[in-house]
């Protein structure tokens, strides 16, 4: 599908709803950049931590990550080693360095300064302002794309994401018990729709498609069948 001007998908949702996974599909089906927000704030929290810089010192950070040039790619022939996207850092490949279980802590720890989050929502606005994209996040529809044509609200019953989240930590041979998992993904929830800044919230104008009962499959065909549908009625 090709568009006139870029054509921004914004889907918001709480943790392990499943909007990396659907998000990276609907940007393969519609041939658009996948932009993973909280890969940003991972990147932010392993620079500070390189530097060994305080993730308490939210101007420190800032400035940290205003000089550093991030990319976000889809991956290559070569990359596809299990990734959603593919992250670059002044040149090099970070895409798994961000993942560890310390730079995870790092990202909730630094994302409350709300002079980190300015630097990085105009770091991904700039994204979305020259290519297609398909961003994912729990402030992007009325934070960083509040223009975007499409608006997604990704949801789902608390215990069926702990199920998710548990046997994909299984699958990455992390040994944890589903207990000790349903009772993250509810603390998560309350941290983040508590929050004094952006908290996780639904739009009126967001639609909200509920995952407990359907399939990655199916929720990434009602978003492309939804795109479709919009671009055929914008030809008219």
């Amino acid at each position: 599908m090709s568009f006139s001007v870029p054509f921004q998908i914004a889907i918001d949702g709480p943790v392990a709803a499943g909007k990396g996974t659907v998000s990276r599909l609907v940007a393969d089906r519609l041939g658009f950049l996948y932009v993973d927000t909280g890969a940003m704030y991972r990147v932010a929290a392993m620079l500070a931590l390189t530097k060994e810089c305080s993730l308490d010192d939210g101007p420190a950070i800032a400035e940290i990550i205003s000089q550093a040039k991030i990319e976000m790619n889809n991956p290559k022939e070569g990359e596809k080693d299990g990734r959603l996207t593919t992250v670059v850092v002044d040149g090099k490949d970070v895409s798994w360095e961000i993942r560890t279980e310390v730079v995870s802590k790092g990202a909730s720890t630094i994302a409350v300064h709300p002079e980190v989050r300015s630097v990085l929502v105009k770091k991904q606005q700039q994204i979305a302002s020259i290519q297609n994209v398909v961003m994912e996040g729990r402030d992007v529809t009325y934070r960083v794309l509040p223009e975007a044509q499409l608006k997604i609200f990704l949801t789902g019953d608390a215990t069926v994401r702990a199920k998710r989240r548990h046997l994909q930590l299984q699958t990455r041979g992390q040994n944890t018990t589903f207990s000790e998992v349903y009772q993250a993904i509810v603390d998560r929830d309350t941290h983040d729709t508590e929050r004094a800044t952006d908290p996780l919230k639904k739009i009126p104008e967001a639609w909200e498609i509920n995952t407990t009962d359907l399939s990655i499959e199916q929720v990434v065909d009602l978003i492309v069948n939804k795109v479709a549908a919009m671009r055929n009625q914008d030809d008219r």
